[in-house]
């Protein structure tokens, strides 16, 4: 199937879903690690350096990843999203807007053979693009249905060339105060840092999108350049990256920092382990009031169910 960029996907539009539970979370004060320069930037550069994004190349979608859904209508995807960065509601979107897509650099340093820093239009040309349909669970208990556009982890792995040692891989987001006003909030624990394992990393599955539905990837939804493990909890999939770290040493990750006992570094999905204060045994799909049960790795256990076959003792889940 042969995926144009200038269209997306002509689909009706579902009712507005009503607010989900807000989380009471605890909050802690922390120092992030490999804090990047703060970038200050008007809303007019903003805007004018978000229209000159260029369109995705042609690509296609591969059909290896059946989703086994319905897609959500791009409109519920779109405006419906966490980025703590820009605030804790739901309704960030049109904040998140303002922020400058282009110029974009990924830096990636650490324990790699070639450290260095890419445009991520250069690594759009680099790199085999191909659209990915996966399902996305919210440790919320909310799920979506998307088409990323984007290349495997795995292809970025073969350019750096991790050294031997390299066990973790740390995804910082960007921070830029001049429009991310929830950079404010001084009690979290800024950068937002995530990570994996180099295994992980390396598995087919995880995937870096560039665009959804076609589109280059908007700043509501992690753009311009994110990561994606479908088989886990969605605040393991970092927004917006600007920074790449290979290291002997797990990372210290944003949620895990402020909760340890609610968000742990795994975070794999798993309807028979509650959260703490609500049960994954069910997920409620965007856009719908229809709730469904919740599949071990999220459905998808054939591909990655080996990656964790020797870590019993290790806490896998929530």
């Amino acid at each position: 199937m042969l995926i144009r960029s200038r269209r997306g996907y002509e689909l009706p539009e579902s009712q507005v879903t009503p607010e989900a539970l807000v989380l009471n979370r605890r909050a802690m004060l922390g120092a992030g690690a490999m804090l990047l320069p703060s970038v200050a930037l008007s809303s007019h550069a903003a805007h004018a350096q978000a229209a000159a994004v260029p369109a995705l190349p042609e690509h296609q979608r591969n059909l290896r990843f059946r989703p086994e859904r319905d897609i959500t209508a791009e409109r519920e995807a779109t405006t419906y999203n966490n980025f703590y960065e820009f605030g804790s509601s739901k309704s960030i979107a049109r904040d998140a807007a303002r922020m400058p897509l282009r110029p974009w650099t990924i830096k990636i340093d650490g324990m790699v053979a070639r450290p260095r820093e890419f445009d991520v239009d250069e690594l759009i040309r680099l790199l085999p693009i191909e659209e990915r349909v996966y399902r996305l669970r919210c440790v919320e208990a909310w799920a979506m249905t998307v088409p990323w556009s984007g290349f495997q982890l795995s292809e970025l792995l073969k350019l750096v060339e991790p050294q031997a040692g390299a066990r973790y891989v740390a995804f910082q987001t960007a921070t830029l105060p001049a429009v991310m006003p929830g950079l404010r909030q001084s009690w979290y624990p800024w950068p937002h840092v995530e990570g994996c394992t180099i295994e992980e990393a390396a598995n087919e599955l995880a995937f870096m999108p560039v665009g959804m539905y076609g589109k280059p990837l908007q700043g509501s939804n992690g753009g311009p350049f994110r990561v994606v493990f479908p088989w886990k909890y969605g605040f393991k999939s970092g927004k917006s990256v600007a920074r790449i770290t290979f290291t002997d040493r797990r990372p210290d990750t944003f949620w895990n920092k402020i909760q340890p006992s609610e968000y742990g570094f795994w975070a794999n999905i798993n309807p028979e382990v509650p959260h703490p204060r609500w049960s994954q045994a069910s997920e409620r799909i965007l856009g719908t009031s229809e709730r469904v049960p919740t599949r071990l790795f999220n459905g998808y256990g054939e591909f990655v169910s080996g990656l964790y076959t020797n870590l019993q003792r290790e806490r896998l889940w929530t």
